[in-house]
């Protein structure tokens, strides 16, 4: 195959249950506090203390300084989500409301990381076989892109639902498409024999609830899904090696340039996009939410502030900060 190995239908089988585990994982946190605390505060607690320092240690796939800056910082995103979400005077505080900026910011900047490190290793390296070239130098700055059109924080919302998701109006689809297109080229990239459940798997079980079940919480699908993930693969590091469901990429360098180059289009295209709408309705990005007049903005504001007009008087317009 192009991207992997073989992949037998029982690895198949168990994609599907991975993507579903997530997905159903990710519902339960968001609609219970009391599910978010167990899985997000007492679950890694216990797993730092007695699981993580065996499982994830030096020569493990998972002992890397990435992997666990990554489960901490996803996890540290859980948990300010919440403060969001639970606490009122938070949810409506402008520095507060840069956190989740600011969290999704640190994780595209470790992969960018990564992948510029990746870039010069070839064979074996801390488990994992790399095939580095200028593929990790490309999605790299794909990655760079994505970050720098982060955009719209300061109009965050927490919706009036009993679940009281976090929702960005502002995150549009094209930047989320983006975004997925650019994670599964870095991992692909970086730790490519995981990428069928840690790339492609993963990025789906976000992605589905943003488009279909709780739309404009995508950030927080993604902080949920990757903790939820991040613990399950640094407690069992084999799923994703020498399981019997385990599926290895193909190491394909044509197939390692043509995922980077498409995830450097998509974000280009984003980056263009995104300048045309700051110069063309005089946004400040730093500031003002840009995506206002497009249709999916309004109907993201409608149905998580129920009872107010789609677009009020504030929205669209500078927020001092």
């Amino acid at each position: 195959m192009f991207l992997f190995e073989s992949i037998p239908w029982y690895s198949w089988a168990m994609f599907g249950v991975v993507l579903v585990a997530l997905i159903v994982l990710n519902e339960v946190t968001r609609r219970w506090k009391w599910a978010g605390l167990t899985f997000f505060v007492a679950l890694p607690i216990l797993l730092t203390v007695f699981v993580w320092p065996t499982t994830a240690g030096e020569g493990s796939s998972t002992g890397t300084w990435f992997h666990w800056v990554k489960v901490y910082s996803a996890l540290l995103g859980c948990l300010g989500f919440m403060l969001i979400r639970y606490v009122p005077r938070l949810a409506k505080n402008r520095w507060m409301l840069m956190f989740p900026a600011l969290i999704l910011a640190i994780n595209i900047a470790e992969a960018v990381i990564r992948d510029f490190e990746v870039a010069g290793l070839q064979g074996m390296h801390d488990g994992v076989f790399m095939v580095g070239g200028p593929w990790n130098y490309m999605n790299a700055i794909a990655g760079i892109l994505n970050l720098l059109t982060i955009c719209g924080w300061a109009g965050i919302i927490v919706s009036r639902d009993k679940s009281r998701d976090m929702i960005w109006p502002d995150m549009m689809w094209f930047w989320i498409i983006a975004y997925d297109l650019w994670n599964f080229a870095y991992v692909y990239n970086c730790v490519g024999d995981h990428s069928f459940y840690a790339g492609a798997a993963l990025l789906i079980s976000c992605t589905i609830p943003a488009f279909f079940l709780k739309k404009g919480a995508w950030l927080q699908h993604r902080a949920h899904t990757l903790a939820l993930w991040m613990m399950f693969t640094m407690a069992v590091p084999t799923f994703v090696s020498t399981s019997p469901f385990a599926v290895d990429s193909s190491h394909n360098p044509t197939a390692l340039f043509v995922v980077s180059a498409l995830s450097l289009a998509a974000n280009i295209a984003v980056a263009v996009y995104q300048v045309f709408i700051i110069v063309k309705r005089r946004r400040n990005p730093l500031r003002d939410e840009l995506y206002t007049h497009l249709p999916q903005y309004r109907e993201v504001r409608d149905a998580n502030l129920p009872g107010e007009s789609a677009l009020p008087k504030t929205a669209g317009r500078r927020v001092s900060v």
